[in-house]
């Protein structure tokens, strides 16, 4: 066996630990280098410069204050202003005193020309951190006009851009927003960054004190006129409420594509404005009366094969109940329960098994009593929905019979069957305009004609509409009940435009009515009237809640708390909110004088709705409420928590109305059961329909509950699970005020379910026609033909303020459209073979070709 000489190792060859590590830590930086592209490691180089040239300034922390004397010995300007900035970057780490030497010597070296970025992002939002607070302390001292705030908006200017370059955008407004300046943001940003400032700006704007708020979304709407975004334009147009921006928006469009799409956006937020379309173009005119959404909407439920209808049994599936059948029950009650289940569940697919699948419907109409007809025959104008030329038809042959009841019900489905969407031959006003003008009508009559045209013309404006509601607002000779309902259509008609004649009508109706009137059962809904007026003005009401004070009696406070939440709706607004809060604990006595409490309670979740932060804050104060609260707090409280989560059943939301539905108290339980079915209206949630079904078993010797039950089920299970009747839309970011309303007036009803709902005044549960709408997502061509494209669709993630180009959507699904989407899930398409004309698929959806797109050959 031969011997080997071990090697001789040189002396660089022993290395220690730290020196291999070193060793291997350079090769592998070496491997990674050679992998980046050229712009990355010049960026890399930049880098390891910076760090370079920064690490002898950790020796000078005990030079600082020598450095701050030689500078200011020095006489040489151009090596002083050397020194200024390499003072600055210390005061950075060595400023105790908070005399803000970064910004100091900052100005004094100067900042043209990319100075002041010139040691990186972090000295550079160090600046910006003290910019604002010096500005802040100059304002305290009364300077805000001098030179050196005009200085200090200088150097923010200089520094805007980089934070822009270097996706800092939220830095860069929120810079300018501690300087008032906001504004200026428009002048700087480019191609590549408007989008992530404007969802920045638009995201900040409901946790902005006004008028700020409309300031961010001001500059906003410039911004995307500027880069020539008009559908992105309108929905901020719209929620500043100026019909003037609406049409510049509508004028800047290029193409009529762009007009078109334009006009699906305002026909589902209810914006009527047809003297934008040209006088012969019909198919324009279309789009922005929604007379295809009933096309549309069968097209889809028969993609969905949806269109065979059901019976309210198919709902209730009682063989799955543990009920005793030998019970005597009610059958008028239980019959009138099926025909509002019948019309949720069938509404707008123009065929049932109830209504219309016999020659004359009559049969079950007769199966109910009093105004039970009265709903049954209003109960076609749900299934009719939005198909005003078939459903016209079906219900003209009930205007002619004898029975009060029977004509009131068919004169309110004209009025159901019309709204939401606008007919040239201005059906619903030609057919009802009669029924309220002439005399010898009878009161059930009035009533259901003033109804069905205040559905029909929410939101309108129209001053012909007013002419013939308000003589009915203002006759003291009729009953309260009927004046009540016209003070309604009248703020629905002119929902949110404050207009002065009809507040001043109600008013003086309010004050001619004496007190016995002022109690009956419908005077809140003149209220209601008044307060819908004001809707989401977040002002200009002062004058009315001054002249309100000057009633003596109890519906002056109902009112005023009213036209305040009404004001704020959506808002988020805080301080609204603890008002509310503040009058919910007050002890008011008897529990007719509690009714303005119930009506802050619905306040509280009004005005948290539209904020996610603040919608989650209100369901923990609920929590609050209903332990302490008086009886009538306690009942309002789901009501409340159903407007906060409407068409969204989450799981929490729902153990906790389920818990409340076994209370004590009936009517605590009635509200709780009526707000399950508001929170899965549309859904067809399984658990849901589960929790209803065990209820129903649980209550099936209360005709009442079970009444109730049936409804919340019928609720569930709205359209075949197509339906929405959540008043935000467009990406939760636009409010439906007609939608809002229509959910709004059910809701205030239930509050005395007892003596409204459950009695005889079931009808107003067809409010909710105003918020019902179909969820879906159908796309177009460019010739407004029908298409089917690839989409994804999942749960919607909050991008804001993120780097680079995050997933705006996660768990997703690949479909072809049409589909539906639920409360919070988003669209967005799958490949590049089309372009939207809109940043939010949702509703109607314009594409076009996308000119650059190649078909993959290879993909299988």
């Amino acid at each position: 066996m031969v011997d080997k000489k071990s090697p001789v190792l040189k002396k660089e060859d022993v290395l220690n630990p730290t020196t291999a590590a070193e060793k291997l830590t350079k090769n592998k930086v070496k491997d990674q280098q050679d992998e980046l592209s050229e712009e990355d490691q010049k960026l890399v180089g930049e880098l390891e410069m910076i760090v370079e040239r920064l690490k002898p300034l950790k020796f000078m922390k005990a030079h600082y204050e020598t450095l701050i004397d030689i500078y200011n010995t020095w006489s040489d300007e151009k090596n002083k202003k050397f020194l200024a900035s390499i003072l600055s970057l210390l005061g950075m780490v060595y400023d105790r005193d908070n005399k803000r030497d970064c910004l100091k010597y900052r100005l004094l070296a100067g900042y043209e020309n990319g100075a002041a970025s010139e040691w990186g992002h972090e000295y550079v939002r160090h600046i910006a951190m003290e910019i604002g607070a010096e500005y802040s302390e100059k304002l305290e001292e009364g300077a805000g006009d001098d030179a050196s705030t005009e200085q200090l908006l200088k150097i923010a200017l200089e520094v805007v851009p980089f934070f822009l370059k270097h996706n800092a955008e939220a830095d860069a407004v929120d810079l300018l927003v501690e300087l008032e300046h906001h504004a200026l943001i428009a002048d700087y940003v480019t191609k590549e960054t408007f989008e992530r400032v404007c969802l920045y700006m638009i995201s900040c704007s409901p946790l902005l004190p006004p008028p700020t708020d409309l300031g961010f979304l001001e500059t906003a709407r410039a911004i995307y006129r500027k880069f020539g975004k008009p559908s992105q334009c309108l929905p901020l147009s719209i929620r500043l409420g100026q019909p003037a921006l609406i049409k510049e928006d509508w004028e800047s469009c290029s193409t009529r594509m762009e007009k078109a799409q334009l006009a699906f956006i305002m026909a589902r937020q209810q914006v009527h404005m047809p003297e934008l379309v040209d006088l012969d173009d019909d198919e324009l005119l279309a789009c922005m009366n929604n007379t295809n959404l009933s096309k549309s909407y069968l097209n889809l439920a028969r993609d969905l094969e949806l269109l065979d209808p059901k019976l309210p049994e198919d709902i209730y599936k009682s063989h799955l109940e543990n009920v005793n059948m030998d019970v005597t029950l009610d059958s008028a009650r239980n019959n009138l329960a099926s025909t509002f289940v019948n019309a949720f569940v069938n509404a707008g697919y123009g065929t049932d098994k109830l209504m219309t699948a016999n020659a004359d419907g009559n049969e079950w109409i007769y199966k109910n009593k009093d105004l039970g007809m009265l709903s049954a025959t209003a109960s076609l104008g749900m299934i009719m929905l939005w198909d005003a030329e078939v459903g016209l038809n079906q219900i003209d042959k009930y205007l002619y019979t004898d029975d009060n009841s029977i004509k009131s019900g068919a004169i309110l489905a004209i009025g159901m069957l019309t709204s939401s969407v606008h007919d040239e031959a201005d059906s619903a006003k030609a057919l009802l305009s009669d029924y309220i003008t002439e005399e010898s009508n009878p009161a059930i009559v009035k009533l259901a004609a003033i109804s069905g045209i205040g559905m029909a013309y929410a939101g309108t404006n129209r001053e012909d509409i007013l002419d013939l509601l308000l003589p009915v607002v203002s006759d003291t000779e009729i009953t309260i009940d009927l004046s009540s309902i016209a003070a309604l259509s009248a703020g629905l008609v002119c929902i949110g435009s404050g207009n002065s004649d009809v507040s001043t009508v109600i008013l003086q109706a309010m004050m001619e009515r004496v007190d016995s009137e002022l109690n009956h059962k419908y005077a809140r809904f003149m209220a209601l009237g008044l307060a819908l007026l004001y809707l989401g003005s977040q002002g200009t009401y002062d004058a009315i809640l001054e002249t309100l004070k000057a009633i003596t009696h109890p519906i002056s406070k109902q009112a005023s708390i009213m036209i305040q939440m009404c004001a704020f709706s959506g808002s988020g607004n805080v301080l609204e909110i603890q008002k509310m809060l503040h009058m919910c604990t007050e002890h008011m006595g008897d529990k007719e004088d509690q009714l303005p409490q119930a009506f802050a309670v619905l306040g509280v979740g009004l005005i948290a709705m539209g904020e996610s932060i603040g919608a989650e804050m209100s369901l923990r104060t609920f929590d609050h409420l209903m332990q302490y609260g008086e009886p009538y707090v306690r009942r309002t409280v789901p009501l409340s928590i159903a407007l906060v989560c409407a068409s969204n059943p989450l799981v929490g939301v729902l153990d906790t109305l389920n818990k409340f539905s076994h209370d004590n108290d009936k009517a605590v339980a009635t509200s709780a059961i009526f707000a399950m079915g508001i929170v899965g209206a549309g859904t067809n949630n399984a658990r849901l329909a589960q929790l209803l079904r065990q209820l129903a078993t649980y209550y099936h010797r209360d005709a009442d509950l079970l009444f109730v039950v049936r409804i919340a089920q019928g609720l569930l299970h709205m359209g075949k699970g197509t339906m929405t009747i959540n008043p935000y839309h467009h990406d939760r970011t636009l409010l439906s005020h007609t939608a809002l309303a229509g959910l709004l007036i059910p809701l205030v009803a239930m509050i005395n379910a007892e003596k409204l709902i459950v009695t005889d005044s079931h009808f107003l549960l067809y409010y909710l026609v105003r918020a019902m709408y179909p969820r879906f997502l159908l796309t177009f061509n460019e010739d407004l033909e029908s298409i089917s494209a690839s989409v994804r669709v999942g749960q919607a993630v909050d991008a804001v303020g993120q780097v680079g180009r995050p997933k705006t959507i996660t768990g997703f699904q690949a479909h072809e459209t049409p589909v539906l989407l639920a409360h919070s899930e988003r669209a967005e398409l799958a490949t590049d073979k089309y372009i939207p004309l809109t940043n939010v698929l949702e509703g109607f959806v314009i594409l076009k070709q996308n000119p650059d797109y190649q078909e993959d050959k290879d993909a299988s």
